[in-house]
């Protein structure tokens, strides 16, 4: 009996935790497209950031501020930008793989 509840709560769990958050989860895409409608032009440099932006592993409220132009950035510390200590790590970290990756003139 033990078994079957144990199995039952294993095949739930991935169903229940996608129940958890109403608030759509931003995408390297819907940053790429933030990026471009923030002035950043050139579509294959805002996709390229993008990219690094989120594999460096920056929480949905880090890149919620960053597609949110003017909510806490304006305010905020400028060396975190209005995010979490860590996500704003990560941006610096993203940035100069931006610089690396995608200013390059290849």
């Amino acid at each position: 009996m033990r078994i079957s509840l144990i199995a039952a709560a294993l095949v739930a769990l991935p169903l229940l935790a996608g129940c958890g958050s109403d608030e759509p989860k931003i995408t390297q895409a819907d940053l790429s497209k933030a990026l471009q409608d923030s002035g950043l032009k050139d579509a294959k440099m805002a996709d390229c950031a993008a990219k690094h932006y989120v594999d460096q592993g920056i929480s949905q409220e880090g890149l919620e501020i960053m597609t949110k132009p003017g909510t806490n950035a304006q305010a905020a510390d400028p060396g975190t930008m209005g995010m979490s200590q860590d996500d704003a790590t990560k941006a610096h970290a993203a940035t100069e793989g931006i610089m690396k990756d995608c200013l390059s003139p290849n």
